[in-house]
């Protein structure tokens, strides 16, 4: 994989984690046009940037589509030495979650990126669109796989209800940056976190990440996913070289299942 941008790795990680529920099952329905969500990314007491998730329902190409929009930013001192805003769009189908077009335009302390890219999943190819560079190309892509944003959705709405087994991993088929990539994520146990919200039960899990200038090692991420009908990334935390990074949910609105509060 090409070298990303440490902000890359957080909007990643925060999207990809419940990819632990890649095994087909019936879509169980997750979410609901209007949701949307907040999410707080903090270096210790500093707050790095803030990323927030928006979903709508409407029509591509004659299609029913959900419209999904990822928003990031630095704030405070961290914009001051390193301003990111990275903006991504994705439309996926209403049924089956597989997506057909996808945004990203970014500007990451000076680097830019926007291209576009559309899916023709009876072809098996995207087309892709550098608007930055003007460049056009055709590519080829694994059947039925996600882009950054379309994951988050897709695996949220298609997770199996038997039980995991503590140690067992899972992969998944995502397009990005031109390349198909299969990542794979541990599954830890369950563990119950105190939130802004109340006592959340979690999935608790690992996903494989590249050890070297940015992490310790391989399995320096740990996710916390909400053990519910809604599967929401309640809380990351990233060990890299310099210190531990954490991405908490701060605000969430018009959810489709109440959060299932632990009382004792």
């Amino acid at each position: 994989m090409q070298k990303k941008s440490l902000f890359v790795v957080w909007l990643f990680s925060l999207l990809v984690i419940p990819a632990l529920f890649a095994q087909p099952s019936p879509p169980l329905g997750a979410f609901k046009d209007g949701e949307s969500f907040e999410f707080r990314v903090h270096y210790g007491i500093f707050n790095a940037s803030y990323i927030s998730l928006t979903l709508e329902e409407k029509v591509l190409d004659g299609r029913p589509v959900f419209h999904a929009q990822g928003y990031g930013k630095t704030t405070g001192l961290a914009r001051w030495f390193f301003k990111v805003e990275d903006y991504y769009e994705s439309y996926f189908d209403a049924q089956t979650g597989v997506p057909y077009y996808f945004i990203r335009n970014i500007y990451e302390g000076g680097y830019t990126k926007n291209i576009e890219m559309r899916f023709d999943h009876q072809t098996g190819f995207v087309a892709y669109n550098d608007k930055k560079k003007g460049q056009e190309k055709t590519l080829s892509f694994i059947p039925r796989s996600q882009d950054l944003i379309s994951a988050f959705y897709y695996l949220r709405n298609f997770f199996p209800k038997t039980a995991i087994p503590v140690g067992d991993s899972f992969d998944i088929d995502m397009f990005f940056d031109q390349e198909n990539y299969r990542f794979r994520l541990r599954y830890l146990g369950k563990e119950v976190l105190e939130t802004p919200f109340g006592k959340i039960r979690c999935l608790k899990m690992s996903p494989s990440v590249q050890s070297g200038r940015v992490f310790d090692n391989d399995e320096s991420v740990i996710v916390w996913v909400s053990d519910d009908l809604n599967r929401i990334p309640i809380k990351v935390q990233a060990n890299i070289a310099v210190g531990s990074i954490e991405i908490d949910l701060e605000r969430f609105r018009n959810i489709k299942h109440p959060f299932e509060i632990h009382l004792d």
